[in-house]
């Protein structure tokens, strides 16, 4: 056997394995996780709208902390940890194989893929070691991370413009976020043929708001990071939970934001649709 048939042996086997049931259901598990997320941050987004939230954060580092304070919390942080992992695993496959679909291998999704993997492992790891012990891993609050970074980045040479640059890549961002959702092209991905009138009706609503609100939360970070550059003030940055809050400063005040949260629980119960439906 040749060099060259060993390293194509190699390579199918490699992708028989990306395109096997255990990555499969570490997609299906990651999709799963994530709509847990987003389901727990509508809620506390929802608290914060209509009362004081209790001091808890709208972001991920709160949906954290509220699993953590239930009943076999720590155990169902772990299974959560896991779940993400299994998320980036699939990530990183469709990175180094393509993602199904006819043009899944051009090289932008690729990148994109890549880029999900590296973001879906810090977060399983964040989530593990919040898990294992680290409170200060997962949980601390998003708005000062945004703040700490932006302050960093503005002292760094050209740093006004890298963050002005970041906060118009995040704007839009959000606006393709929404306007994919408000085109329905998630039903590309979806196993549609499958569902029942009844079902793609529901799946429709909730792909449309939930990532039309997601789109309108980052853009308006995004809005918030081009300000703080503008400015050169870090404080003017905001992480989610400080974006969530903004919305009550609006002339529609609580209501907008518990319109954006309903959305954002729409986002998490939409990926659990994608859980039964991806195409994977």
């Amino acid at each position: 056997m040749t060099t060259r048939s060993v390293a194509f042996s190699g390579k199918g086997r490699a992708r028989r394995t990306a395109n096997g049931p255990v990555v499969e259901a570490g997609a299906r598990a990651g999709f799963v996780a994530r709509g847990l997320i987003y389901v727990l941050v509508g809620v506390l987004a929802l608290r914060i709208a209509f009362s004081d939230g209790g001091g808890q954060q709208a972001d991920r580092g709160g949906a954290i902390a509220e699993i953590a304070h239930k009943p076999f919390g720590s155990a169902l942080l772990w299974l959560l940890g896991a779940a993400l992992a299994g998320m980036a695993l699939w990530r990183l496959s469709e990175a180094f194989f393509g993602q199904s679909g006819q043009d899944g291998g051009k090289a932008r999704k690729r990148t994109l893929a890549a880029g999900r993997a590296v973001f879906y492992a810090f977060v399983s790891y964040s989530v593990l070691s919040y898990a294992a012990g680290d409170k200060n891993s997962g949980s601390g609050s998003s708005d000062h991370r945004s703040n700490d970074v932006t302050a960093e980045v503005l002292g760094w040479p050209a740093g006004q413009w890298i963050v002005g640059a970041a906060g118009v890549a995040v704007v839009c961002a959000g606006l393709w976020i929404a306007a994919r959702a408000l085109m329905r092209k998630y039903r590309k991905r979806l196993k549609m043929a499958e569902m029942s009138r009844r079902t793609r009706r529901a799946v429709d609503c909730l792909g449309v708001a939930g990532g039309t609100a997601r789109g309108i939360v980052f853009a308006t970070a995004g809005g918030f990071a081009i300000a703080a550059a503008v400015q050169r003030e870090p404080g003017k940055a905001k992480g989610m939970d400080d974006t969530l809050r903004s919305f009550t400063e609006t002339p529609a005040g609580p209501w907008l934001l518990g319109l954006i949260a309903l959305g954002l629980a729409a986002f998490g119960v939409f990926s659990w649709a994608s859980a039964r439906w991806r195409k994977v």
